[in-house]
């Protein structure tokens, strides 16, 4: 309950006890004049007091009285008989019941059963006082009650509202969110089948590469997929493994690279040789004993075959300006273009 509010229902309750109070002072004030006024009226309440009813009358003389019993008839007298003797008084008639008094007045009021009534109401007047002031104690509260009730109703509505509202704009962008999830699938899905295609190219180009680029991409292509289908790879890790594959096939494409290799020659005996790669399309190897090769890549693989003499000679030629031993110099060598 409000601090005002309190401040009121104190002030009223104060109020009624003031009024109970002055009440009280009056009566008690005015009991003695009341009480010598009352005793000369009791004094004189025989002589003025109104005089008790007359006695019902007599019965109306047309009221129809009990029937006289019936007398038997005196049988007719005989001679010698001796006459009764008359009767020295004769029979009263019998009179109607006298009325019965009205009851005697009350007694008036005395001093203290006039002090004892003015007590009484007094203690009405308080307790009636008493139950109004709580009352609307009472009232104030379950008012301030429904007022605090109504707020929180009020809050509350106010709430479902921002909650239905909140919930549309949920469902809004749930429904954007799915449609852009369905966009991403149906891309992801394009990118899946774009990146199996090029790891089916990357496959078919690990055939034709040189062993020593083939050796340094084995990790980048064992990481490839064997079943797109059923894979726990992301189509972003498998972009990644191509597209570094990629690279490297790019960068060993456009340079010239030296490496030493075993080699069957045209003897038929294994050799330890020295082989260059032109990029990725042409190679060429030397022995220690002259002996040269050249090899390209195919389908299945690089096939080499045996040099003549004079492409031997410029085999090693080409090879020593590589390793820097003679100075730059066009050089001519075989080669075949597809």
């Amino acid at each position: 309950m409000n601090s005002p509010k309190l401040l009121t229902a104190l002030a009223q309750r104060g109020r009624y006890w003031i009024m109970a109070l002055a009440s009280v002072a009056i009566v008690t004030f005015l009991v003695e004049p009341i009480a010598a006024f009352a005793q000369p009226l009791q004094d004189a309440a025989p002589e003025t007091k109104q005089t008790p009813p007359k006695a019902k009358e007599t019965a109306p003389e047309t009221k129809e009285t009990a029937p006289a019993p019936a007398t038997k008839p005196t049988p007719a007298a005989k001679p010698g008989d001796k006459k009764p003797k008359a009767s020295g008084t004769a029979a009263k008639p019998k009179t109607a019941p006298a009325a019965t008094p009205a009851a005697p007045p009350a007694p008036p009021a005395t001093l203290d059963e006039t002090r004892l009534t003015l007590n009484k109401w007094i203690e009405t007047q308080q307790i009636i006082s008493k139950e109004r002031n709580d009352w609307q104690q009472g009232k104030e509260i379950l008012q301030g009650r429904i007022e605090l009730v109504g707020k929180e109703v009020g809050v509350l509505k106010d709430r479902i509202t921002q909650s239905e509202l909140a919930v549309v704009e949920s469902n809004k962008k749930r429904d954007e969110l799915v449609a852009e999830n369905d966009q991403l699938k149906a891309v992801t899905a394009q990118l899946s089948d774009a990146v199996t295609t090029m790891e089916d190219q990357v496959r078919k180009l690990a055939k034709m590469m040189p062993e020593p680029v083939s050796a340094k991409l084995l990790p980048l292509m064992q990481r490839m997929p064997a079943d797109p289908t059923n894979t726990r790879v992301s189509t972003a890790e498998r972009f990644q493994n191509v597209l570094g594959i990629l690279n490297e096939l790019n960068k060993a494409n456009s340079e010239i690279s030296v490496s030493y290799e075993i080699r069957t020659l045209a003897d038929g005996s294994s050799s330890e040789v020295q082989v260059f790669y032109v990029g990725l399309a042409q190679a060429y190897y030397i022995s220690p004993r002259g002996l040269a090769g050249i090899g390209r890549p195919t389908e299945d693989g690089w096939k080499w075959e045996s040099a003549s003499a004079a492409t031997s000679n410029q085999i090693m030629q080409a090879l020593e300006i590589i390793q820097g031993k003679q100075t730059p110099s066009f050089v001519p060598l075989p080669i075949t273009i597809k």
